[in-house]
């Protein structure tokens, strides 16, 4: 899977195109220049695992293009779009390598933290599983409907209640 999506990669530069921050870690993982193996990247998003799991399988959702985080997307420049793909792709990661079949909240954990709780200012989306191997401090950094953690589904529906109230 990761072989031939890796090549997809280099169709699509960030760096070339200007939409890379030469200071962001994860800028630099999607542009190949820190040797992390990538599971999935295609032209938009990329997927590698967590350096410092939280769980079983902790893994990493990024757009390739640099963007700061989540207060910075908005539904007028496709972030909705790219943030539903950004699911299925965890969703057939998550398939793959943790044997998981059914998605829910109480067995998978995929959300975005909300700023200024980011620990690299470059958007990602977290992707965890079992919940049920996770730690007490890892449940709560990663908690359901809390001040700093969002899924998927909750920014989307920010995003698209925002443009219509704009």
């Amino acid at each position: 899977m990761a072989e031939s999506s890796q090549n997809d990669i280099t169709k699509s530069n960030p760096a070339a195109s200007g939409e890379y921050d030469k200071k962001c870690i994860f800028c630099k993982i999607v542009n190949k220049e820190m040797g992390t193996e990538l599971l999935h990247c295609d032209e938009e998003i990329s997927c590698f695992k967590d350096i410092r799991p939280a769980a079983p399988h902790h893994y990493l959702v990024v757009p390739n293009k640099h963007v700061g985080n989540c207060k910075s997307l908005t539904k007028e420049k496709g972030h909705v779009g790219q943030l539903k793909h950004s699911g299925n792709i965890f969703g057939g990661i998550l398939i793959f390598r943790s044997k998981v079949d059914t998605f829910t909240y109480v067995i998978c954990r995929f959300g975005f933290h909300w700023p200024p709780f980011c620990s690299v200012t470059h958007l990602h989306l977290h992707v965890l599983a079992p919940v049920s191997q996770m730690g007490y401090m890892s449940r709560l950094i990663y908690k359901l409907n809390s001040y700093w953690f969002i899924t998927a589904d909750q920014l989307i529906e920010m995003l698209n209640s925002k443009e219509e109230t704009n």
